[in-house]
C-alpha cells in the first residue's frame, strides 16, 4: 500500500467511524479521490507533497476532458475534505486546497411530475405484478415513497419495525444515520396495512421452512436483504409506461421532487417541507419555490387575456417575426 493509498483509506475510515456518512457517499469520496490520486501518481507527485498549483492543474485537465462543473466542483469537495483531515491529523502541516475555488454550479430547476401524472402512477402500481404478493408490495411502495418524498434509499432499506402498530408516522434513517419523523396520508396506512398483512403471512411460511425472518419491510433475497434502489428504479418505469406518463420523466427522486412542489403549490410552509425531506440547510428546499414560480410564470404565458390578445395578433407567435 502506497502513503496515497493510507491517506485515502484513513480519511474515508474516519469519515465511516466519526461522521456516520452513508455507504453512497463513501463509494462517491472513493472513486473521486482515485482518480484525483491516480493523476499525483502519474505527475511523480505525492499527496504529502502536492501544492495549490498543482491540484489546480488537474481541476484544468478535469476541464479539458469535459466533465460537466458539477462534477469538477465535487471532485474538488473531495480533495478538500482529505486535506483538511490530513491537516487536523497532522499528517502535513499545511492546507493546500483551502484557498482554491471551484466552478460555480449551475442552478437547475428539479425535474418534477403532475399531479394528474402522479394520481395515474399510483393508480397503476396495485396492477403491476406477476403475483397478488408483488402487487400489493408496489402499490405500498408508491403510496409510501408520495405520502413521506422519502430517499429512495431510505424506502427500500425501511426497518420492519417502524411499520409495526399501524403507525400515523414513520421513523426514517436519513444521511449521516440522522432521523427524522414523517407523517402518513390515510391511503399511504391503509396500503401499508394490506402489505404488512401479505408479508407477514409470507413470514410465516418462511419460518415453518426454517428460514430466518427478515428485519426489513420490503424484505428480498439479494445481499442487501431488502429490495434494491437499481430495482426499485427499473419497477417505475414499468409503472410509468402503464400509465402512459412518460418513463423519462418517472425516477425515484422525480417523485420526491413532485411530493415537495405539490406540497409547497397546496400552502404547506417551506420550512415544514425542509424536515419532511430531511435537508440540513433550508436553501435546498428554496429550489421548490424557484419551480412554483416557473409554473406560475407558464400558466399566466398562457391563460392571461392580454398573453392570449398578444398570440392573437401575431398568429400564435408572440414575436415580431411571426407578423
Amino acid at each position: 500500500m502506497t502513503r496515497d493509498t493510507a491517506w485515502v483509506d484513513l480519511f474515508l475510515e474516519a469519515q465511516a467511524a466519526e461522521l456516520g456518512a452513508a455507504k453512497n457517499t463513501l463509494m462517491a469520496y472513493a472513486r473521486d479521490l482515485r482518480d484525483f490520486t491516480d493523476w499525483v501518481k502519474y505527475q511523480n507527485l505525492s499527496l504529502d507533497n502536492l501544492m495549490q498549483p498543482d491540484i489546480e492543474s488537474y481541476l484544468v485537465q478535469c476541464d479539458a476532458q469535459g466533465l460537466a462543473p458539477a462534477t469538477r466542483a465535487r471532485r474538488l469537495s473531495a480533495i478538500r475534505q482529505l486535506y483538511r483531515f490530513a491537516f487536523e491529523e497532522r499528517l502535513r502541516a499545511d492546507n493546500p486546497a483551502i484557498r482554491i475555488k471551484g466552478p460555480g454550479k449551475a442552478q437547475r430547476l428539479p425535474k418534477t411530475l403532475t399531479e394528474d401524472e402522479v394520481g395515474r402512477l399510483l393508480e397503476v402500481a396495485p396492477q403491476h405484478g406477476r403475483t397478488a404478493t408483488e402487487r400489493c408490495r408496489n402499490a405500498c411502495l408508491m403510496a409510501l415513497l408520495y405520502a413521506t418524498g422519502m430517499r429512495v434509499s431510505e424506502l427500500v432499506s425501511l426497518p420492519l419495525a417502524a411499520a409495526r402498530g399501524d403507525p400515523q408516522m414513520l421513523l426514517v434513517r436519513g444521511k449521516g444515520g440522522k432521523e427524522r419523523m414523517v407523517p402518513l396520508s390515510p391511503p399511504a396506512r391503509t396500503a401499508l396495512v394490506d402489505w404488512l398483512a401479505l408479508r407477514d403471512a409470507e413470514e410465516t411460511a418462511r419460518r415453518s421452512k426454517g428460514l430466518a425472518p427478515s428485519p426489513f419491510l420490503f424484505a428480498s433475497g439479494g445481499t442487501a436483504g431488502y429490495l434494491t434502489r437499481h430495482r426499485f428504479y427499473n419497477l417505475i418505469k414499468e409503472f410509468a409506461v402503464k400509465a402512459h406518463v412518460d418513463p423519462e420523466k418517472v425516477t425515484p427522486h422525480t417523485l420526491r421532487h413532485a411530493f415537495a412542489t405539490h406540497l409547497l403549490a397546496n400552502g404547506a410552509d417551506l420550512r415544514v417541507i425542509q424536515t419532511l425531506l430531511g435537508h440540513a440547510d433550508i436553501a435546498t428546499t428554496e429550489i421548490y419555490t424557484h419551480v412554483l414560480e416557473a409554473r406560475l410564470q407558464a400558466l399566466v404565458q398562457e391563460h392571461h387575456p392580454l398573453a392570449q390578445a398578444a398570440r392573437r395578433k401575431t398568429g400564435g407567435n408572440t414575436s415580431s417575426d411571426g407578423q
